[in-house]
């Protein structure tokens, strides 16, 4: 059977791909499948009621899929500051390294049948000074899925994203339209655009929620178009990344 696991990015923050990946994570839970999400890194904490820190993206995934895993497997890297995650890291005198991650995935891996990663920000976020999301990408040589924010410039944030994600050999196995902007000129010419030259299957078309549930953005999605590249991109991860599927150390 072909892993289901994906790698979902964004064409920039806040454009919905903690939406779409707790979409993702309740259609496969509700399948029959185990399903678990996956924040590698996430910045931004606020206190709730009894006290403890807590990340809304990493609660999100967490509520939406049906494996109980850890905290420190689901977000290895829980950072404070809300900004980019290499100066929220260097706040707190934090590095973050790659293996803990590729580590915290495999174990996700063994107890779940279906893992969606989701990234930070857009594609190449920085980490650190010598690491990025791409690189966390390619290291997990996952199919990727992009979620496009469907405002003014995302044509040209989409096509780059896009580009980069082909550069370094991973596989586009499909995009989500996130309609972040309900005000936006013309945005069935854009997804025609997009249609056009992304060269990879539309899984959906997610219109301005008033409250982002993934139950509800669920219903705008449709995964089985992601097993015309599934295969692809099963043979393209064993040959990349075998140390991903390694027993942790």
């Amino acid at each position: 059977m072909t892993p289901r696991r994906w790698f979902v990015t964004g064409t920039d923050t806040g454009i919905g791909k903690t939406l779409l990946s707790s979409a993702m994570l309740s259609l496969l839970a509700g399948s029959g499948l185990r399903a678990v999400g996956m924040k590698p890194v996430a910045a931004g904490l606020e206190q709730i009621g009894d006290g403890q820190w807590h990340n809304e993206d990493v609660t999100r995934l967490h509520e939406a899929g049906n494996v109980d895993a850890p905290l420190a497997l689901r977000c290895p890297y829980l950072l404070r500051a809300p900004m980019s995650p290499h100066l929220a890291a260097k706040d707190e005198g934090v590095r973050i390294a790659l293996q803990p991650l590729l580590s915290a995935f495999a174990q996700l891996s063994a107890r779940a049948d279906a893992v969606v990663v989701e990234g930070v920000g857009g594609f190449c976020v920085p980490f650190g000074d010598d690491l990025d999301s791409a690189d966390l990408a390619v290291a997990l040589g996952l199919p990727v899925i992009l979620v496009v924010g469907l405002r003014l410039g995302c044509l040209n944030h989409a096509l780059l994203t896009a580009e980069a994600i082909r550069a370094r050999g991973l596989v586009l196995a499909g995009w989500v339209a996130s309609l972040v902007d309900p005000l936006m000129l013309a945005p069935q010419a854009n997804l025609q655009t997009l249609r056009a030259r992304l060269g990879a299957p539309l899984l959906g078309i997610v219109p301005h929620l008033a409250q982002a549930d993934a139950a509800q953005a669920a219903r705008h999605i449709d995964l089985r178009a992601l097993r015309a590249t599934a295969a692809h991109a099963a043979r393209l991860a064993a040959v990349q990344v075998p140390e991903a599927s390694a027993a942790p150390a």
